[in-house]
């Protein structure tokens, strides 16, 4: 076969794969529109935007109402309209890929995800509030166990489908009826089995040393959790490098089983090597301690309601 002849051959060919790409980018980066003004009162499709319930680097987030279904829910709505378009698309679609792969009851379960009228949208169940919220008021021990038992389960859930959350804090537990807490927000969050370039993201406050220093591992969500923890327990949150004492840590302490304190702390140390080794182990030493208050503290309650009936 001539040079020619090869040519003719191989031009189409490429056109073809081209074409290909191009129609396959189309399916889920359209082409570039300009941006809607989102406020209250928009339609998407079937939602009706209500309020704006945040906003963070990338996205904002908004009540809607279902006028099909006819129930709220809430939607993430992605910024992919700044300069970096492309780095924007590329995590937001990592984003609804692991929550896709997540299936417990205590992790935000992604009910939709699609462009409707140029807009990427995520639809979410509704929540009460975040538990960033709810630490603003009084929060019984009881509670915050049952809360600290299921986040713990959530972190193990998604270290055994091998995700990274890398950004742990009350904001991202959203409440529901019935006491029940669901992890969310997966936006830095990644795949442990492949390789990718990793910045030191997270949040001030909560993020691990190493993390700070663009060496995330499972053990920095451990450091993040622990950290709520201790804020949850004591109301005051540890600042590194922690040291001795901790801030409130008598309030934190009191009523509390040691076991269960020891195990607060281990999950806190400054050295990764000294933590449980991801969500899975953390989850397991707690759920082997029994009773995580103590039968002092709880006859103490009981005493205070009976007087309180009493009265």
């Amino acid at each position: 076969m001539t040079m020619a002849a090869r040519a003719t051959r191989i031009v189409p060919e490429l056109l073809t794969e081209n074409l290909r790409v191009t129609a396959k980018l189309r399916l889920v980066m359209p082409d570039n529109e300009p941006s809607r003004r989102l406020r209250a009162g928009t339609r998407l499709d079937k939602y009706r935007l209500v309020r704006r319930l945040g906003e963070g680097g990338f996205a904002v987030v908004f009540q809607a109402h279902d006028t099909i279904e006819d129930r709220s829910v809430a939607l993430k709505l992605p910024d992919l309209t700044n300069d970096a378009l492309s780095q924007s698309f590329d995590d937001v679609q990592r984003e609804v890929r692991i929550m896709a792969g997540l299936s417990h009851p205590n992790v935000l379960p992604l009910k939709d995800a699609r462009y409707i009228d140029g807009q990427f949208v995520m639809v979410f169940p509704l929540g009460e509030e975040s538990l960033h919220d709810r630490l603003c008021r009084r929060l019984s021990r009881v509670t915050a166990v049952d809360y600290i038992r299921q986040m713990t389960a959530s972190l193990a859930h998604a270290h055994e489908n091998n995700v990274l959350h890398r950004d742990l804090k009350p904001e991202n537990f959203i409440l529901f009826p019935g006491n029940r807490i669901c992890l969310t927000d997966f936006g830095l969050a990644r795949n442990q089995t492949r390789r990718h370039a990793v910045s030191a993201s997270g949040t001030l406050g909560y993020i691990a040393p190493e993390q700070a220093m663009g060496k995330p591992t499972f053990r920095s969500d451990v450091f993040a959790l622990g950290l709520i923890v201790y804020r949850m327990l004591a109301g005051a949150l540890p600042e590194y490098p922690f040291e001795p004492p901790l801030p409130s840590y008598a309030k934190f302490r009191k009523g509390l089983n040691q076991d269960f304190v020891d195990w607060v702390r281990k999950a806190i140390h400054p050295t990764p090597s000294k933590r449980f080794r991801d969500g899975v182990a953390m989850h397991n030493a707690l759920e082997r301690i029994r009773s995580v208050i103590t039968d002092k503290s709880t006859a103490s309650k009981s005493a205070r309601r009976s007087t309180r009936r009493a009265a």
